[in-house]
């Protein structure tokens, strides 16, 4: 994806408000009205977007006469599906699994209810954050949304904040645990995943991204059947190794096809999750200098705007900020 076409893409997502939900809530769906700047437009672009292009952002919104709105959903029109264990919070509080789910409801898959209050973990789920849905505009924020509202409304452990997701699902999860491994140490992805460093999913601020990759635990959820998602799983870890992330664990499903975990292997995958990060190796903090010196030996030898798009491309969020000043400095003489 270019850099104009993801201008393009945000421009899209950020610049209004989402409209009312079309159907009625279901009886057990919850209302949550606390708002974050963590979910805020600005902030997701920052985490989202690669550098120029989320600097880009409001002036092209200035352009194109709109205005970009501080949050970009209604809070009060959204819907949330949360299970809380029926047994009181452990000592350290409840566990937390936000799930991004690829249909329009809100409901956990089946079987996973018992298991996850078993470990005490509380569900939550947005209604409308499907695979029909913005990932940027909706789903994104939501699942942030999500956290950010169980953390404030129950008794929970922040070391225990998850995020997960199935099929296209898994692929937002996955996004949303790398630009926000200060909320969700880890993320479930089960059937779904992309490869991270790409246009598609640029890489997060370089403080962010060295938390993710230092602190965040990755589990692979597929069925042995699913031809196509396995093939993307192993392309998605291919390149979290190219990047220096280690805390990557595979769960292959015999006998299944694509669809949710079975209770079974969602109780195997969690514990996995679940499982305290060591320290990064000698080896992937060797690959994590080199990486960093590459983008910085890049920021070096650049002197012209393709120069910091080819950076901008490649490296995203780990060329930040210097990429910024870099950008300023190179259009400052044009405003002359």
């Amino acid at each position: 994806m270019s850099c104009l076409r993801g201008l393009a893409l945000a421009l899209g997502a950020l610049a209004a408000v989402a409209g009312p939900a079309a159907a009625q809530p279901a009886s057990e769906d919850t209302l949550f009205d606390r708002t974050t700047p963590l979910s805020g437009n600005l902030e997701l672009a920052r985490r989202f977007l690669s550098p120029l292009t989320a600097a880009e952002l409001p002036g092209r919104l200035t352009a194109a006469g709109k205005t970009i709105a501080d949050q970009p959903v209604d809070l009060a029109a959204e819907r949330f599906r949360v299970q809380v264990p029926g047994a009181p919070p452990p000592p350290a509080g409840y566990g937390v699994l936000v799930f991004i789910p690829p249909w329009e409801d809100n409901h956990a898959p089946d079987g996973w209810g018992p298991i996850l209050a078993d470990r005490g973990l509380i569900f939550v789920s947005a209604a409308r954050s499907g695979n029909a849905d913005s990932p940027l505009g909706r789903r994104e924020p939501l699942a942030v949304l999500a956290a950010f509202n169980v953390i404030q409304r129950y008794k929970v452990d922040p070391r225990r904040v998850y995020v997960a997701g199935f099929s296209g699902g898994a692929r937002v999860a996955l996004r949303v645990a790398l630009a926000y491994p200060d909320l969700f140490r880890g993320a479930l992805l089960d059937a779904g995943a992309d490869p991270i460093g790409g246009a598609e999913t640029p890489l997060p601020p370089r403080d962010l991204f060295d938390r993710f990759r230092a602190g965040s635990r990755l589990v692979f959820v597929t069925g042995a059947r699913d031809e196509l998602h396995l093939q993307q799983e192993a392309a998605s870890r291919v390149s979290l190794g190219r990047r220096c992330v280690a805390g990557v664990v595979s769960h292959p499903v015999g006998g299944l096809s694509h669809e949710p975990a079975p209770p079974s292997d969602l109780a195997e995958a969690l514990t996995a999750l679940e499982a305290p990060p060591g320290p990064p190796s000698p080896k992937a903090q060797a690959c994590w200098t080199k990486l960093t010196g590459e983008v910085d030996a890049a920021l070096d030898a650049a002197r012209t705007r393709g120069d910091l798009e080819r950076i901008n491309h490649r490296y995203g969020g780990l060329a930040a900020p210097r990429i910024l000043d870099l950008s300023a400095r190179l259009a400052a003489p044009a405003q002359e």
